[in-house]
């Protein structure tokens, strides 16, 4: 942002975060909308995870370390938690949560099974809405299982719209807005609309309640020390003007909040703790008990909850019916300290936060078409509303609290982790399907997250790289599920971008963030140097690297005795983060000399990487088939012999992202990293050209550091842009299409024989759980990345540089046009055809005209390779977030100052190039 520029109010905000002055994200949608079924739940013997605290149970059993709940808000220590509960008179349960299936249960692996939708969201939350469309008639929880239980891996999932249950419009749209007054006040609008044709009714429980942090012994204190868990308490108060009622929420650290409500309604109260009664047949130490609520409103029991009007659990049950088609609507205010008149400035907090939030997008990308501001402003939201707090202990896990853990539990999952303690606000893949973070995922989330929001986004880098979660060998976390598992090196990747756009808004570098971040990640680089090379060939390993099953076989898996898989993915993805961590410290030394020696230390390595992918090493092992003009896997035997996997697919596409682009602002200060340059002269290492050459320079003055000469990226680039191969209507194919036909890859030394299928649609295996699948379908991440590293490209060769481009009228397209057809395909998955369709959703979905489901959105992990339909899990808005930096791509019209400043120096040192540049 310049200096000189009027920040809008929501930009205000953010930085008064920035500057410490006003802690705007002390209150956020943190919740997530499913903690039971995860890791840190699963206290069993045999770490199914799933089977120990499934969805039954979640209404009865307090959880341990997360809470979850429908359209939520918390604190960001979720020390205090709001949602929303619902009933319609049919269901045989309170609707507290999100239904779904496990991953044993889903034919493609775990799956929710419900409509709700992110529609809104401001970075500081100052402005947040949420819809969930909830059934009129009894919720088909039997059918649901039943069905995806009966079908197999070749069948679709049965989905909620496929029961029938919205027939006839019969549902509510139930909506949730939060509007701050100021960062401890929160105004909040719960609407719901009868979508039937009948007049019907709805019971809405606003409930708050604390997470159960005082059953598990004593807590600890900031130095790790024992100290005392006092219990917080909820309790009725007198109601002030303009309130029905009242609660009073009391906690030592939160301090006392207060909730009001303007329309009548029933207090219920209880505590949240485990209704061991009836998950264990044990006698309850409190007869209030968490699943008070439901058996109050659904069974008529009405000794289930606290005639005293206190406890750790509170909800306000309103009853209302709505004639067909009516709205009605109930408002609360959440604050901390008393409020004499808590309703007096709701409507005018509502509209003027409803109008910032609308000047904020618009200011983002003021160029926007319609179509495209409602899919940037909808992905963003989902980016926004997909943060929640994440909180795991592995040392106290393992452990146990009052009960011992199973004597396993120390030699199993996650055993290497005790030092990984997490209490924090995380951006998640999905809050309901992936409620944990990923480390490759969130390194994507915050390419996206820093158009909005770049100090959270630098916040989410760094907190990956605290002494509390990376391992003391250097290896960055993966994800609960097994810590230990490897994702590709991409956090450099997304630490430079993050530090670029903070430069470009805010005019000025942080350096500082730079440093500590380039520290750390010396230290997960070279633990990808010891524990993935680990004969020093600098060619890699890693396993499935989040591609699951890409390959023919399960890469996690080891091979026979005496054979090695090297990868060509594996060895791109550290090409890339050695070209990224050149960079950063380029970036360093241009005002700290001082890290010169570690690009030119990194750079080498790049440069090493680059001779043993070309053959050239002590091995000869070449990842590049000449014949094929491609990089492939190896298989290397015992005797040293080795064969190319014939597989056409992202592993041999990733080598392309390394790529960079260095200026003379980079240069001036490193002498002795330019006569690095000079020494690899035509992209020679030891004598063999192994990459483009680092000396040669555009009209910019500019170098470019790449894996790929001229003629190699025109190879590559012919493949992927070939609709019979890689280019799908809708972006770039995980798998070639010719391995529709190209099946058989004959028998695989070590692996045997070998297949390979182009699967465009849902997993037909159960690799990897089944739920994801990298064998054809479109995923947004890698074709972010790719066309980003075709932009780099452009970049340097310029609008004289043509490629072989086989989907474009004479066959070929500059590399600038090359990036723009990818990027504008990926974001057409979300635009409307010419007959009106959305290519996300299946045929015959509401979602194509329906006026009541037309303007949403979904945001799925990946999509249908021939006709883009949206798979897998339904709100990954997560890295699929990228859509919006697509958009924002295309309507970019100015070039930022700080990019402006250094073509101004170019033409001041070459006028006559003025016009070329």
């Amino acid at each position: 942002m310049k200096a000189n520029e009027i920040l809008n109010s929501e930009r205000q905000r953010l930085e008064a975060q920035h500057d410490g002055r006003e802690n705007w994200r002390l209150w956020g949608p943190y919740l997530a909308e499913r903690a039971w079924g995860t890791v840190r739940e699963d206290y069993s013997a045999d770490g199914n995870a799933w089977g120990y605290l499934d969805h039954d149970q979640a209404r009865a059993r307090t959880y341990r370390w997360n809470e979850d709940g429908m359209g939520g808000i918390c604190d960001e220590k979720q020390r205090l938690c709001f949602a929303l509960a619902l009933w319609n008179g049919e269901d045989p349960i309170l609707k507290e949560r999100a239904f779904g299936l496990t991953g044993n249960q889903g034919n493609h692996g775990e799956d929710v099974k419900e409509y709700y939708f992110y529609l809104d969201a401001t970075p500081s939350h100052s402005y947040l809405r949420y819809l969930y469309k909830y059934p009129q008639a009894a919720y088909p929880y039997a059918q649901l299982v039943a069905e995806n239980g009966r079908r197999s891996r070749q069948d679709p999932p049965f989905n909620l719209l496929d029961t029938g249950v919205f027939n006839e419009q019969r549902y509510w749209d139930v909506e949730v807005r939060y509007a701050k007054a100021s960062p401890e006040e929160i105004h909040i609008r719960i609407i719901a609309s009868n979508r039937g044709p009948q007049a019907a009714t709805l019971h809405i429980l606003p409930t708050l309640w604390f997470r159960n942090t005082w059953s598990w012994g004593a807590g600890v204190d900031d130095w790790g020390a024992p100290k005392a868990v006092s219990k917080p308490l909820l309790a009725a108060v007198p109601a002030p003007s303009g309130a029905q009622w009242a609660v009073r929420a009391d906690d030592e650290t939160l301090g006392a909040y207060f909730l009001y409500g303007r329309q009548q309604a029933e207090p219920l109260y209880t505590e949240n703790e485990s209704n061991a009664e009836r998950l264990w047949n044990h006698p309850n130490a409190t007869p209030y008990v968490k699943d008070a609520f439901h058996r109050y409103v659904v069974n008529g029991e009405l000794a289930a909850v606290n005639p005293a009007r206190t406890g750790t659990r509170f909800a306000a049950w309103h009853v209302l019916t709505a004639a067909a088609g009516e709205t009605v609507s109930i408002e609360l205010t959440l604050v901390r300290g008393e409020l004499q008149a808590p309703f007096d400035q709701e409507e005018e907090v509502f509209v003027q936060r409803e109008a910032e939030a609308t000047i904020f997008y618009e200011d983002l990308q003021p160029h926007c078409s319609g179509e495209d501001a409602r899919i940037l402003r909808q992905s963003l939201a989902g980016m926004i509303w997909s943060k929640q707090f994440f909180h795991f202990d592995v040392a106290r896990w393992q452990d146990g609290d009052q009960l011992p853990p199973p004597a396993n539990r120390k030699h199993g999952r996650n055993r290497t982790w005790r030092h990984m303690k997490a209490a924090d606000v995380i951006s998640m893949p999905d809050k309901w399907e992936y409620p944990w973070f990923a480390a490759w995922d969130l390194a994507f989330h915050c390419a996206a997250l820093a158009l909005v929001d770049v100090d959270f986004a630098k916040d989410q880098i760094e907190l990956l790289l605290k002494e509390t979660y990376l391992h003391p060998n250097g290896q960055i976390p993966a994800y609960e599920w097994a810590f230990s598992d490897v994702n590709p090196p991409v956090l450099a990747m997304a630490a430079l971008k993050v530090f670029r756009t903070e430069r470009v808004q805010r005019g000025k570098a942080d350096l500082n963030f730079l440093a500590r971040v380039t520290h750390k990640m010396l230290m997960n680089y070279t633990w990808w140097l010891n524990r993935k090379d680990a004969e020093g060939n600098n060619v890699f390993e890693g396993g499935f690297l989040g591609l699951d099953n890409i390959s023919v076989y399960d890469r996690s898996q080891p091979l026979p005795a005496g054979y090695s898989l090297k990868q060509a993915d594996s060895t791109g993805w550290m090409a890339m983060f050695a070209l990224n961590m050149t960079v950063m410290a380029l970036e360093l030394a241009a005002e700290m000399h001082d890290y010169e020696d570690v690009a030119i230390q990194c750079y080498e390595q790049f440069m090493a990487i680059a001779n043993s992918i070309a053959g050239h090493s002590q091995t000869g092992l070449s990842l590049w088939d000449d014949e094929d003009q491609f990089f492939k896997d190896l298989v290397v035997g015992p005797d040293g012999q080795s064969r190319h996997i014939d597989v056409f697919s992202w592993v041999g596409l990733i080598p392309l992202f390394a790529v960079e682009v260095i200026d003379q602002r980079l240069l001036k200060n490193v002498p002795r990293f330019h006569a690095a340059l000079v020494g690899h002269y035509r992209g020679t290492f030891n004598g063999h050209k192994v990459a483009h050459c680092p000396i040669q320079s555009n009209v910019r003055e500019e170098h470019l550091l790449s894996l790929l000469g001229p003629a190699r990226l025109k190879a590559v680039l012919r493949r992927v842009l070939d609709e019979s191969q890689f280019l799908s209507p809708f972006g770039v194919r995980s798998v070639s299409r010719v391995h529709a036909e190209q099946c058989d890859l004959g028998t695989l030394p070590g692996i045997g024989q070998a297949l390979i299928e182009y699967v465009p649609g849902e997993s037909n295996s159960g690799l990897f759980g089944g739920n994801s699948n990298w064998r054809g379908p479109i995923w947004m991440p890698t074709n972010y990345v790719l066309v980003q590293a075709i932009e780099k490209f452009h970049r340097y060769y310029g609008d004289s540089f043509l490629v072989p481009a086989p989907c474009c009228e004479g066959g070929q397209s500059t590399l600038k046009e090359a990036a723009k057809l990818i990027s504008e395909r990926l974001v057409n998955i979300f635009r409307r055809t010419p007959d009106g369709r959305l290519p996300a959703f299946p045929a015959g979905s509401p979602f194509h005209g329906d006026p009541h489901w037309r303007d949403l959105l979904l945001f799925h992990e990946y999509f249908h390779g021939d006709t883009g339909q949206g798979l897998g899990a339904m709100h990954q808005t997560g890295w699929t977030g990228l859509v919006a930096n697509l958009v924002e791509r295309r309507y970019r019209v100015d070039i930022p100052a700080f990019w402006r400043q250094q073509l101004e120096a170019v033409e001041a040192r070459q006028p006559e190039t003025a016009e070329q540049v």
